[in-house]
């Protein structure tokens, strides 16, 4: 378990212990305490001295979206994407401190703490908008990256189209929909909160563009992550159209091997028949090369030069569609 702690607005940054932590948060004002776990401990809200500020779920790491307005504090579950996964941030926000508790590394913390000299936010709702919009950022940077390698792996299917590229849009598809699932459910609830919170006349205007500000934000997000969506689709059907052309092409080949060897399997299906003509007036061998041979040649050459007299020649090498243009 990692403790560290900011102390606005200066922007001390220290590590102390769980119960340094707790004694800080009963005497200072605007500070940020931030708890990494490698489990799920809900007892830390009692070793902070927070359980009777915290709703029930708070400190359980749980993966649902989560926000709730309790009076003079709020509790958020804010996720955040990293390395493939999702990471749920419990955040307590009160008039005086912000207490976050996460399960492993978050980097959404990492960049607000570093961000906090620079920003110098006038008070701890201010630092809890600075996480949402960093946790926000995963989303987005996730989304466009995810995005690009969708286009560039389209790119590399129409010069040359390779079976593990199913699995690698597979992947990216599957990502996307982590995505989408994950952000659209924490936008609902956000939103209904922030609504719900900016028809109350006593919410501050501050408070209200921040709120707007994050809800635009989030939207905007959210059509970067389905458009991350819509590529993925778009490259497995690009994939899918590029493996029907491949397989009309051998069909189109075979169809002419079989145009050519059609007389051949004709004749050499009557003329395995017994029957007592064939057998005692054609067994020289002038009537074998005559009617085997020359039959043959002749019905390919008439075949060949019908088939390219008419349009069924362009139909078997998928020509027609280029000339109609």
């Amino acid at each position: 378990m990692t403790v560290l702690m900011v102390s606005m607005p200066e922007g001390t940054v220290t590590r102390p212990d769980l119960a340094e932590a707790r004694e800080r948060l009963a005497v200072s004002d605007f500070l940020l305490v931030d708890v990494q776990t490698s489990g799920e401990q809900p007892s830390i809200t009692e070793r902070l001295g927070l359980e009777a500020e915290c709703p029930r779920w708070f400190g359980g790491l749980d993966a649902q979206a989560r926000a709730d307005f309790l009076g003079d504090r709020a509790a958020f579950a804010v996720p955040a994407f990293e390395d493939d996964r999702i990471t749920h941030i419990h955040a307590l926000a009160t008039e005086r401190h912000l207490v976050t508790l996460h399960r492993g590394a978050a980097a959404p913390l990492d960049n607000l703490v570093a961000r906090l000299g620079a920003e110098a936010p006038p008070d701890i709702v201010a630092v809890l908008f600075l996480l949402f919009h960093e946790a926000l950022d995963t989303f987005r940077r996730a989304a466009v990256a995810g995005l690009l390698t969708a286009e560039d792996l389209e790119d590399e299917m129409f010069e040359r189209r390779r079976p593990e590229q199913v699995y690698r849009l597979a992947q990216l598809r599957r990502r996307a929909a982590l995505l989408h699932h994950t952000l659209l459910p924490y936008l609902q609830v956000t939103d209904e909160v922030f609504t719900r919170r900016m028809l109350n006349r006593d919410f501050p205007e501050e408070r209200q563009r921040m709120a707007r500000e994050f809800q635009h934000a989030g939207r905007l997000v959210l059509a970067d992550v389905e458009a991350f969506q819509d590529a993925t689709r778009r490259a497995f059907a690009s994939y899918s159209s590029l493996a029907s052309g491949e397989q009309n092409g051998v069909i189109n080949r075979l169809a002419i091997v079989s145009t050519i060897f059609l007389p051949l399997t004709f004749f050499t299906g009557y003329f395995g028949m017994n029957f007592s003509y064939l057998t005692d007036e054609m067994e020289s061998r002038a009537v074998f090369w005559l009617l085997a041979v020359g039959l043959q040649v002749g019905v390919l050459v008439m075949a060949l030069y019908v088939l390219h007299r008419t349009r069924i020649w362009r139909r078997l090498h998928g020509d027609e569609d280029l000339e109609d243009r």
